[in-house]
């Protein structure tokens, strides 16, 4: 193995790290994808903090997961995360997001080739690099992601397999019709009705709709489907959420909305999987948006007008015809989510639904 390219026959051994929020590591699922499609088939291996590893431990394209101790750690723990890197001796290490942390370990382990985006002083640590200019958010971000892990596969000489499709976590069908049981029998849900999922929370980070506003948007939807068959909603919530999905919950009981909350679950990883029971999944750009994404379930998306959080960066990585996305317009301010017309994206949402036909689409 050299610097630039594998040995004939060799499988490298790679080095993934997305050390972020789990929006950002759902968004490199493409990315995963596109590494275990080369030929030979590298083992692909990630960094990730402690959150995320449920869902890593679940993604098809990855075979060992690594966890990260963060920014903060102490000096044991960055020595030991060290001297596990070391042992592993990867032959190369791709930095989504580059730190010089990060850069500095890659280094420090001995890695021969270090592939990183050209961004800030980070870089200096890395011997191969991108420009890609991301803060002009000019492409989605999992776009982004697979022009990095195209550019290992050609700095490792590998031969390129066939570009990867939606879903990027190909659950099996036997797996969602599971979940779809399990939930029925636990809220007692009628099958043969279309579900949407809400989630209100935004994990601290994203900006989002209030209550109130996410409330007018199901009765908005409601009605306009009061001639066809009614939805069943179910609101979920993360941790330290519960209150948001009340306030969502208490005007639509009111009102008398088939509304529910999604049972607790034992964990992201369960979590994560009862979303593949869903016919359209509604939230702000958080990081269940995107575990729906992955999974190609119908998403609507609620977006800031800021540059760097838009639509299309942070587009959902399911297929252009199920998702719909919605932000301030142009003349608002960037973070305004007042000025996004509910009674509007309640029709786009009614008529997605109807036109997707989602109970036919998911039995």
């Amino acid at each position: 193995m050299t610097a630039t390219s594998a040995a004939p026959g060799a499988f490298p051994r790679l080095l993934v790290v997305r050390n972020d929020k789990l929006g950002d590591f759902m968004l490199a699922w493409p990315a995963l994808a596109c590494l275990k499609a080369a030929r030979p088939r590298p083992h692909v291996s990630v960094l990730v903090p402690a959150y995320t590893a449920p869902m890593a431990r679940l993604c098809p394209w990855i075979d060992q997961v690594l966890v990260d101790p963060g920014e903060d750690a102490g000096r044991h723990e960055r020595q030991r995360l060290l001297a596990e890197v070391k042992a592993a001796r990867f032959d190369a290490l791709l930095t989504l997001f580059s730190t010089p942390r990060i850069g500095w370990l890659g280094w420090r382990a001995g890695i021969p080739l270090r592939l990183a985006p050209a961004t800030k002083w980070a870089q200096l640590f890395y011997n191969r690099r991108v420009v890609q200019r991301r803060s002009r958010s000019a492409r989605p971000e999992y776009r982004y992601n697979l022009e990095l892990a195209e550019a290992m596969v050609a700095a490792l000489g590998l031969a390129p397999g066939a570009t990867p499709e939606p879903p990027y976590w190909p659950l099996p069908e036997s797996e969602r019709q599971a979940e779809r049981r399990r939930l029925a029998e636990e809220l007692g849900l009628d099958p043969a009705r279309p579900w949407v999922f809400l989630h209100g929370g935004s994990g601290g980070s994203a900006v989002n709709l209030t209550p109130a506003q996410y409330a007018r948007l199901v009765l908005g939807v409601d009605a306009y489907l009061a001639g066809e068959q009614r939805l069943q909603w179910i609101l979920t919530a993360g941790p330290g959420e519960e209150a948001t999905a009340a306030a969502i919950q208490a005007p639509l009981l009111e009102a008398d909305v088939p509304v529910h909350r999604l049972p607790s679950r034992e964990g992201l990883a369960d979590f994560a999987r009862s979303l593949a029971a869903a016919d359209l999944f509604i939230a702000g750009s958080t990081g269940p948006l995107h575990i729906a994404g992955c999974l190609d379930i119908a998403t609507a998306g609620f977006y800031p007008a800021r540059r760097s959080a838009t639509p299309l960066r942070w587009q959902t990585c399911n297929g252009t015809e199920h998702r719909l996305a919605f932000c301030p317009p142009e003349s608002a301010g960037e973070q305004d989510m007042a000025s996004i017309d509910i009674a509007v994206a309640a029709g786009q949402i009614a008529t997605f639904l109807t036109s997707h036909n989602c109970r036919e689409a998911s039995p």
